[in-house]
């Protein structure tokens, strides 16, 4: 079963860290953010844009240890976006050998946010680069539906598809069923955790990037979930985990037990 392990399950690494301890948990790639970001306060300081030391020790590793790079964050496009200012994230993701980037939409204006996009996938295409949307309820693709739409109007299957994270599916007001009736071949990506049925829309943005629950400890429909994808689909574990953190986990021990959680839920719906 190939999973990847994802950046904020263990955030407190940089990507060069986050390769070996991926390998060490029995998994085969990574999602990895190309920068530190002040919203995340417990990622190390870093950067893979550019020729840095941090970009060709995580390729180093990646190549010694045969991991690849799924996913790259963040390609944020916002109503004053200008895509040309991505060339140098693009142009590292490409030199990591990554295989897609992962966007998060926050445009108002429908048509300049399509527009946006539409001209991001291009660039990013001529990097040899797959796009994923992300959809997000406080971003303004707030929904599986709104992110199919996106990338059908787009119409480039396999080349720009929809990242499902289970946690956005359930706070969006979606499900399993959603996803089966999605065309497959608009789902690029997919993303493993679980959580409480409810929460306070308040406290979204804080479980997102800080605090979800594994397989298993909440009440998502992971059998569901994990029978409605597409068979071949690429999944990660992302489950942040300051609770670990606070209570002294390691990262190791964090990372390995997201991945056997989430390994042991898909083989349950699977069995």
């Amino acid at each position: 079963m190939r999973l990847a392990l994802d950046h904020l399950t263990v955030v407190d690494t940089t990507p060069s860290e986050l390769v070996p301890l991926a390998a060490e948990v029995g998994c085969q790639s990574v999602c990895l953010f190309m920068e530190s970001m002040a919203v995340l306060p417990r990622m190390p300081p870093f950067a893979l844009i550019g020729d840095t030391v941090e970009r060709r020790e995580t390729r180093r590793r990646c190549q010694d240890l045969g991991i690849t790079v799924d996913l790259v964050y963040p390609f944020t496009l916002t109503g004053r976006t200008e895509i040309n200012t991505f060339q140098a994230a693009l142009e590292s993701a490409a030199w990591l050998e990554a295989r897609a980037v992962n966007t998060l939409l926050y445009d108002r204006d429908a048509q300049r946010r399509f527009d946006t996009f539409a001209g991001f996938c291009e660039l990013a295409a001529s990097y040899g680069l797959a796009v994923a949307v992300e959809f997000y309820p406080l971003s303004q693709v707030r929904s599986l539906a709104q992110a199919l739409d996106l990338v059908e109007r787009v119409d480039k299957p396999g080349s720009v598809g929809v990242n499902v994270d289970l946690l956005h599916l359930v706070r969006s007001g979606g499900g399993a069923g959603d996803i089966a009736a999605a065309p497959m071949q608009r789902l690029l990506y997919a993303q493993y955790c679980d959580g409480r049925r409810t929460l306070d829309a308040q406290d979204w943005g804080w479980e997102a990037s800080s605090q979800r629950l594994l397989p298993g400890e909440g009440e998502f429909d992971l059998r569901g979930f994990a029978r409605a994808l597409p068979p071949q689909i690429r999944c990660s574990v992302e489950i942040p985990q300051e609770g670990g953190m606070l209570q002294g986990l390691s990262r190791r021990e964090r990372a390995a037990r997201a991945v056997a959680a989430t390994r042991g839920a898909i083989e349950c719906a699977m069995g």
